[in-house]
């Protein structure tokens, strides 16, 4: 190497005579690619690392520019490794006759000649320059490269392909995998480190060798304070801080979500979600930290999303995405279980949106036998006559069922899916016990329910992509007022001992056998989903969605910040009111005298009035509320009171039509002048 080094130095020195033969040397190189395979990345909604994964032979490259590295470091490399940079031509001749010199002096190589862009020939070409047709062939190609790319080009391929040890290139996958942050970050002694590794990768690696490792940051930081590069001051406070004697895996946040998506899209090398990393990392512990210590084989999952935008902002496929005993690498956010009394608010929901009931209204919890299904509450015992509200939140079953009856159990899973989720019935045709769990959904599914709830009664069109999603139809699950008495109710439902959580509507359930814990909640913006239970389905003993995940929930919740309330001020028509003042048929729920209402009349405008203006006051008698008023067969205005203002319809002759919630209806002929 060292005789390489003189000849290489004399040729050197020769070839100003023969400034033509060179340049047509050089013309002729045909360079190496200068593109590599780069580690597929996926980013969060603000663009920051979440997970990457290898390259196709197994290292870790994640690309990174100039503008995305520490100032200090590339100050650093610049000065230390090649300080003639900016201006030589790809080659130094200064420091490649200097190394030669030391070289002969000292019998062996002291100092090395090559410039940052000979090292990127170097790594570029992959061969060995310790040969002297080797250092031709680098010298060769830096020049050809200084030609053909600008000073921040070369640079910028150094920062990317430089080996750091193992299977790690390139100074951002180093960053992560040493300091665990992106190299925008680095401090001093971090950034020593990086400039001392590419010279001897492996014989400096930290997490191996962190003797040599440190030696070798060291006498960087001397050499660096020598040429006033750092002070002295910041020479000794780097020099005092210890090296990373372990190394950190390249960030794997969201591991289940993320295999999916790139499942889905196999082309792109760096895919933006809506995730956001600091929740992300938040609920991940949280959920590591729920399942700690237990010895049943108790997993979890998360979900949180914003229900007004419908951006996922979290997802926790399980505690752990290893080989752990629990099922870790399963995606439990997609598990079709049993959902409990999840499903009660849709049910009583669908009851207030239909007229049938009213948060007021007085039901009855008694034995009751439905046709052969006789249902039982959870704790065995019945309360007797109470407020549809009280009913909800103490999750009773013979309320529940009695509405549901009432509805139809196709109407509850028409409702299901207009929320956009996929229940999946075990035999068939849906029958009463689906408002007690009898039907499958997945976290997912109960996400996308609670969070149409949230919104109003709008369905979400939950996604983790900024686009929204395909074919996408923002469907009315519910009437927002029926939404707001239900935000309502889950608002003042009792928390678990110990909990605190104002401003979270929320319900929890469990299913049959103790198979499934569950809580879902939402305040004015987010929505969250636990699921708590085992990955083969089998029941964990004394586990209830009260107990299990309903402190899971209010502590994901106290990671979400601000808790907004979850409701907001009643829709103009939202009927408030004490039971009492209520209309007679939602007094109480299944009176007798109820079964017959008489049908609605429009008390006004009469049949055949002619009037005037632009504002029309109409009128029903008797009926059955929620009231929709039809102008020439359109509608326009649903309502429950008797007396509303609606647009007059256009000049001349219209038909007015009223329908109650028993569809019966009346029509009257009238003339706007």
């Amino acid at each position: 190497m060292t005789r390489a080094l003189f000849t290489i130095a004399i040729c050197l020195w020769a070839a100003g005579a023969a400034r033509d033969a060179v340049d047509d040397w050089v013309d002729a190189t045909q360079l190496p690619s200068l593109t590599a395979d780069v580690s597929r990345e996926i980013r969060d909604r603000d663009r920051v690392l979440l997970r990457a994964y290898t390259t196709p032979d197994g290292r870790w490259r994640l690309p990174v520019t100039l503008a995305k590295v520490d100032p200090t470091y590339l100050k650093m490399l610049i000065r230390y490794e090649d300080k003639r940079f900016a201006s030589h031509s790809g080659v130094d001749p200064v420091a490649m006759i200097r190394a030669s010199g030391q070289a002969l002096w000292h019998g062996q190589v002291v100092s090395g000649g090559s410039t940052l862009t000979m090292q990127v020939a170097r790594l570029l070409d992959g061969g060995s320059s310790s040969h002297l047709a080797g250092k031709l062939r680098q010298i060769r190609v830096a020049l050809a490269l200084e030609r053909q790319l600008s000073k921040d080009q070369i640079l910028t391929l150094y920062l990317n392909h430089a080996p750091f040890g193992g299977n790690i290139e390139g100074v951002r996958a180093a960053s992560y995998a040493y300091f665990d942050r992106p190299p925008r970050r680095l401090t001093p002694a971090q950034a020593a480190l990086l400039v001392a590794l590419p010279q001897s990768p492996e014989a400096r690696r930290p997490d191996r060798a962190s003797d040599q490792a440190t030696r070798a940051r060291d006498h960087v930081l001397n050499r660096l304070a020598a040429f006033d590069v750092i002070d002295d001051a910041t020479r000794a406070a780097a020099t005092a801080k210890p090296v990373p004697s372990t190394r950190h895996l390249i960030p794997a946040l969201a591991p289940h979500l993320t295999d999916r998506v790139i499942a889905v899209d196999d082309i792109s090398h760096r895919i933006d979600l809506t995730l956001d990393r600091q929740l992300q990392t938040r609920l991940e512990q949280l959920a590591a930290d729920a399942v700690q210590g237990r010895s049943d084989g108790l997993q979890i999952a998360i979900i949180a999303a914003d229900h007004q935008t419908g951006h996922v902002l979290a997802h926790v496929g399980s505690a752990a995405y290893s080989a752990d005993g629990r099922g870790g690498f399963l995606d439990l956010t997609q598990a079709v279980r049993s959902p409990g009394s999840t499903l009660k608010p849709l049910v009583y929901g669908l009851g207030f949106d239909r007229g049938l009931i009213h948060p007021e209204t007085l039901i009855a919890d008694r034995p009751t036998d439905f046709g052969g299904y006789a249902p039982q509450n959870f704790d065995g015992y019945f309360r007797g006559e109470l407020r549809v509200r009280t009913a909800l939140q103490h999750s009773l079953n013979i309320p529940a069922v009695a509405v549901t009856e009432a509805l139809g159990p196709v109407h509850l899973l028409a409702g299901l899916r207009r929320a956009g989720a996929n229940p999946r019935m075990p035999n068939g045709r849906p029958g009463l016990a689906i408002a007690l769990g009898g039907v499958g959904l997945n976290l997912e599914d109960l996400v996308r329910l609670y969070a149409a709830i949230g919104n109003a009664g709008q369905a979400v069109d939950l996604r983790w992509h900024d686009a929204p999603s395909t074919g996408f139809a923002p469907h009315q699950v519910l009437d927002a007022a029926a939404a707001w008495h239900v935000a309502d109710i889950l608002n003042d439902v009792p928390r678990p001992t110990g909990v605190k959580g104002a401003g979270v509507a929320f319900k929890t359930g469990t299913s049959y056998g103790h198979r499934d814990a569950w809580a879902i909640g939402f305040d004015g913006r987010h929505v969250v989903g636990v699921w708590m239970g085992r990955p083969d389905g089998t029941p964990v003993p004394g586990a209830f969605g009260g107990d299990l995940a309903a402190p899971v929930l209010f502590d994901a919740f106290a990671r979400i910040k601000p808790v907004t309330a979850p409701i907001g001020p009643p829709p103009h028509h939202a009927l408030l009111l004490p039971t009492a003042q209520l209309p007679r048929h939602l007094q109480h729920f299944g009176d007798p005298r109820d079964i017959a209402t008489p049908a609605p009349s429009i008390a006004f405008p009469p049949d055949g009035a002619v009037l005037e203006g632009t504002l029309l006051t109409v009128k029903v008698r008797d009926g059955r509320a929620p009231f929709i008023w039809m102008a020439n067969g359109e509608p326009v205005a649903r309502t429950h009171r008797q007396q509303i203002d609606i647009a007059a319809p256009g000049i001349g002759f219209s038909s007015l039509t009223v329908i109650d919630a028993n569809g019966q209806s009346d029509q009257a002929q009238i003339a706007i002048e």
